[in-house]
């Protein structure tokens, strides 16, 4: 059967194979409630899928108006099989119960690099001793490019961790950046693990735009060419999904 559980997924999972992010739109915190609960209540009714899937996160996004979807796949044949055969009657029972939301597709990616700080506890449970710095937001980061390039994609995340490695004054409120490149060649997703929403909020409102200090390697990285957008929203961790 499916266990919901506490614990969101561990970004850095050895057997990953590919991430899949999507979103749901919600018309507020009661619908995005709402919505996170039929969800989970939906698939503990019944058998885990495949065991391709290796761990799904839900996760609400702090305006209240959407939902994040976060599942681990071994490959992304294994995804596309599942869309094909198994997750319609899921999620016509969900929106039976939330006819109102508002599914926007998903991206599959696969992670390319990460980085972290001594003491993190990335994907913990939330129940860790003390001295385990726990995330208490996410952070995600989706950055699109004018046209598909994987060489750009990789090269954009080398340039963010130059600037993080050459940074004099990095805020402490961050634990640790998973970058994830889309397999469409067009997007880069930063799954950001930080303290707290107020610790974010500091790091945005420090001298510079955006996180990260006023230096010419943070410039570079702000203003690559071939950025499209950005868009930073900051989540909580709502539901995990996984094999009982």
């Amino acid at each position: 059967m499916t266990a919901v559980v506490r614990t969101p997924p561990r970004p850095d999972r050895p057997d990953l194979g590919v991430a899949v992010f999507s979103r749901w739109r919600t018309s507020g915190p009661d619908r995005q409630a709402a919505t996170v609960d039929a969800i989970a209540a939906t698939w503990a009714a019944r058998p885990w899928p495949t065991p391709d899937l290796l761990a799904y996160g839900l996760y609400a996004a702090e305006d209240g108006g959407s939902v994040l979807h976060y599942s681990q796949w071994t490959g992304e044949e294994a995804f596309r099989a599942f869309q094909r055969a198994g997750r319609d009657e899921r999620t016509d029972e969900i929106f039976a119960a939330v006819p109102d939301v508002e599914r926007i597709g998903a991206r599959v990616h696969t992670r390319y690099r990460s980085g972290g700080r001594a003491g993190a506890a990335s994907g913990a449970d939330p129940r860790a001793g003390s001295g385990v710095r726990v995330p208490g937001c996410f952070v995600t980061v989706e950055v699109a490019f004018a046209a598909p390039d994987a060489a750009r994609q990789r090269a954009w995340v080398d340039a963010v961790f130059e600037a993080l490695a050459d940074d004099p004054a990095p805020h402490p409120g961050g634990i640790s950046a998973h970058f994830h490149t889309s397999t469409d060649g067009a997007h880069v997703l930063n799954y950001a693990e930080w303290e707290s929403a107020r610790a974010h909020r500091a790091a945005l409102a420090a001298p510079g735009d955006g996180v990260g200090s006023p230096s010419a390697a943070w410039r570079r990285v702000r203003t690559y060419p071939g950025i499209t957008s950005s868009t930073v929203t900051r989540h909580t961790f709502a539901r995990g999904l996984v094999p009982d």
